[in-house]
């Protein structure tokens, strides 16, 4: 379910070539503060993968809301 959400998530990513020094942003707008940046397209996804994973894992470990994609949604439940 995770790597679900991740790729979910991913495919909503929108980058675009910074005018300043022709680096590449990355970003994913449903997930406020995922965002990278990097001198090729690929660096620019990978490192975007990373911050996505970090940023999961961060809100999830506080207990934070993470938005629904695709239907996918995951939630931390207490266990009796």
């Amino acid at each position: 379910m995770l790597s679900s959400y991740l790729q979910s998530a991913l495919r909503r990513a929108r980058y675009e070539i910074l005018e300043d020094d022709s680096r590449f942003y990355g970003e994913i707008p449903d997930c406020p503060g995922v965002y990278a940046v990097a001198t090729t397209l690929e660096e620019c996804r990978d490192e975007l993968a990373e911050v996505l994973e970090e940023w999961v894992l961060f809100r999830v470990s506080r207990n934070l809301p993470l938005p629904i994609l695709d239907g996918i949604e995951l939630a931390v439940r207490e266990v009796a």
